[in-house]
């Protein structure tokens, strides 16, 4: 299992940043291996959901279906061999791409994000990058993401 570094800002040169305002949380976290997936096979692989995940994102469904956010539903899961720009990776909308980073984002009215998959070539191996950006619209943004947060721990 390869060692998981985090860090508190995007990498350089992401995507995640452009057009995303201010940031009110942010991780990164990254591992280093030897991989020649390209980055669509990539998201699927993080995105795939174990049974007890499909659970959680039940429940987070139907309590925030309560403050009136968006609930994805589990037929609204995709997995591709390459995410166009509008299209759902997991659980999220493509917003921007290229060959080495998918950007997904949900926009809600508490709450704006942005996750995105990056795939950095270094001399012999690739670091992947899995970075989330939040913004809190509102109180109830930061009560909504009080529960989330230990996820991205």
């Amino acid at each position: 299992m390869p060692k998981v570094y985090k860090y508190h800002v995007p990498p350089e040169k992401s995507l995640i940043y452009k057009d995303f305002g201010r940031i009110d949380y942010c991780d990164s976290y990254q591992i280093v291996k030897s991989t020649d997936k390209t980055i669509d096979s990539i998201t699927t692989e993080i995105f795939r959901t174990p049974k007890w995940v499909d659970l959680l994102m039940r429940i987070r469904g139907s309590l925030v279906g309560l403050f009136g956010l968006n609930t994805g539903k589990k037929k609204d899961i995709t997995e591709s061999i390459y995410y166009p720009i509008g299209t759902k990776a997991g659980y999220f909308t493509v917003i921007d791409r290229n060959e080495d980073e998918i950007v997904m984002a949900e926009n809600d009215k508490h709450l704006n994000f942005r996750t995105a998959v990056m795939k950095r070539k270094c001399e012999q191996d690739c670091s992947i990058y899995l970075t989330t950006i939040v913004t809190f619209n509102n109180i109830w943004g930061k009560i909504y993401f009080l529960p989330v947060k230990p996820f991205h721990q």
